[in-house]
């Protein structure tokens, strides 16, 4: 059976939690292959009397709340055990059970002391400051590049361990020490730290890399979940303000261990309007009422850093942009209640440049942060769609939207969010062969 990869299709935020969701039953194996506790999920689901509760999943893969799937931690995400363990707990005191989870030998460890200098080097930085999260994310992964990283594997040896705490503050804490003028790290106290998760965490290692292949032979579903998004991608995304991470459908082999041969379907999470946190150019930002609209009436604050979101309109050539980087079969629109009420709704279609039309995503950063949108007005809808469960049951001018901005992105829409719930949704396409 072939793998699914889920990404989303511009900053972040689009609402992946809920594409894994709509697969439910289908889906044996979730698994998250990239970033860390720096970016989230929020997971509605109705109980049988109707009443909704809301689960926010930062670290852990939004399988976990689904009674028959296993989730995966693999070895391209950066783990805070700390953070791990908390959220564990949460879900436990609310009646989930967490002990599906696995976690790759592999994966890296996010001490201490990275989640210190992260929050130096961004004040540091000051009007130059990425944006980051503050959790020791960037300084994980570049440990990890500089081969001076701690792997969860690393736990379960004692002296190993402290050998490769000891060589990695011999260079940091003179940074902390010498230039952020801040109190060095001790190698014992990070050691025992880090020792202290080891037994509780053990249970949970294994190779997930094989653990996979095997599902995979045994005609399981293994979804993989990106965190982040393509624009935030290390590689292919708004470069400096991305993340540290491969947050595309490439990301998924190198992150989960499973070769590009057994992914059939990539599915890109695309919001009805697009929103961004952090630093870094976006073309369709709004600063106006219609940006506080989408703001209040979609909720756009961050689910782990509480922080508001940016607003603008729908981006389609960033939307053909991720349909090209990842290879998109299908897309999940989301949020297109929230549209609701607007008499004209603004699609950026291209971009212009200092009198220059780009239809594509301009090459040169530089020309990306003087980006103006071009824009393509289509009319809006007033009625309540969140009771819509068919494409045909949504009124004329919402379906006109889904259609022209099927074409502009270049793939099929198979699913329409119409609300926060897991069944407030339309599925017009199988997302499962």
């Amino acid at each position: 059976m072939p793998a699914v990869v889920i990404v989303g299709a511009q900053w972040g935020d689009e609402g992946k939690g809920k594409a894994t969701d709509l697969l439910g039953s289908a889906v044996q194996y979730v698994v998250k292959f990239n970033g860390g506790n720096n970016a989230g999920h929020t997971v509605v689901i109705e109980g049988r009397d109707g009443t909704r509760e809301k689960y926010a999943l930062h670290l852990l893969p939004s399988g976990i709340l689904s009674p028959n799937v296993v989730p995966v931690i693999g070895n391209g995400v950066v783990i805070d055990l700390e953070v791990l363990f908390a959220e564990l707990d949460g879900l436990q005191e609310r009646g989930v059970d967490t002990s599906r989870l696995l976690v790759s030998a592999s994966a890296h460890i996010i001490p201490s002391y990275n989640r210190t200098l992260d929050k130096v080097t961004e004040r540091f930085l000051g009007k130059r400051k990425i944006g980051t999260t503050g959790r020791g994310i960037g300084p994980t992964y570049a440990d990890k590049m500089n081969r001076i990283g701690i792997r969860v594997q690393d736990l379960f040896d004692e002296k190993i361990l402290y050998q490769k705490v000891e060589a990695a503050l011999a260079f940091k804490n003179q940074v902390l020490v010498k230039i952020y003028n801040t109190r060095a790290a001790d190698v014992d106290e990070v050691v025992t730290e880090l020792r202290s998760y080891a037994d509780r965490l053990a249970p949970m290692v294994t190779d997930t890399s094989l653990e996979l292949e095997r599902a995979l032979d045994e005609d399981k579903v293994v979804l993989l979940e990106a965190g982040q998004a393509t624009l935030l991608d290390v590689d292919h995304g708004t470069y400096p303000f991305v993340t540290s991470s491969s947050a595309t459908a490439g990301g998924a082999c190198t992150g989960s261990g499973i070769p590009p041969t057994r992914i059939s379907r990539v599915i890109g999470i695309l919001k009805a309007y697009t929103t961004r946190v952090g630093e870094g150019p976006f073309p369709t930002e709004l600063f106006d009422d219609d940006g506080e609209t989408l703001r209040k009436v979609g909720g756009e604050y961050g689910t782990t850093t509480g922080r508001p979101r940016r607003c603008g309109w729908l981006d389609t050539v960033v939307g053909r942009y991720a349909t090209r980087i990842n290879g998109v079969t299908d897309f999940v629109v989301t949020k297109l209640d929230i549209l609701t009420g607007f008499e004209k709704l603004p699609v950026c279609v291209a971009y212009d440049v200092e009198g220059v039309r780009h239809d594509e995503m301009p090459v040169n950063q530089s020309d990306f942060h003087h980006a103006k949108p071009i824009y393509e007005y289509l009319d809006g809808w007033g009625e309540d769609i969140s009771g819509c469960r068919t494409f045909e049951d949504l009124p004329e001018n919402a379906q006109r939207y889904i259609l022209r901005v099927e074409e502009l992105i270049g793939a099929r829409v198979s699913a329409i969010g119409v609300g926060p719930g897991r069944h407030e949704i339309i599925a017009r396409h199988s997302l499962v062969d």
